[in-house]
């Protein structure tokens, strides 16, 4: 696997509508999808029960392509048209630090790069010219 590029949409409370919609307009297939109630709940902020049907993550495929969906919004106030994110996805964990360390120059750390629970190296930076990029290497940690 090489490094790609997968546009991540970031939705702010209606990724279900949208994947209804990008299931029927554009045939995407939904290959996953994590809930915020399936994940294991915080006791010092609890979830609303509105929120435990929201999408924490979700991949669909449409042809060869990945489009990537959450309802979660990283940054600054949400405003409609500004939720395209770019993943920048690496099976090579130093690559992924590389990446994350250029982009970051002139620009603003979002999520700090670190392991997880899906990755051994995630972060989220805005670059200067105002481009989010969420980097990853790909596997588990």
């Amino acid at each position: 696997m090489s490094t790609s590029l997968i546009p991540f949409l970031e939705m702010n409370g209606n990724a279900n509508e949208a994947i209804d919609l990008y299931v029927k307009a554009l045939d995407a297939k939904v290959v996953y999808t994590l809930r915020f109630g399936d994940m294991p709940e915080n006791p010092e902020s609890p979830l609303p029960l509105e929120k435990k049907e929201w999408i924490s993550f979700a991949i669909l495929k449409i042809g060869e392509s990945e489009l990537h969906l959450t309802d979660h919004f990283t940054g600054g106030s949400y405003q409609k048209g500004t939720q395209v994110t770019i993943v920048v996805q690496t099976p090579d964990k130093d690559k992924a630090i590389q990446y994350f360390e250029a982009l970051k120059e002139g620009g603003q750390v979002n999520d700090p790069m670190q392991a997880s629970f899906f990755s051994p190296a995630y972060g989220n930076v805005t670059d200067q010219f105002g481009v989010t990029f969420r980097i990853l290497a790909k596997g588990r940690q």
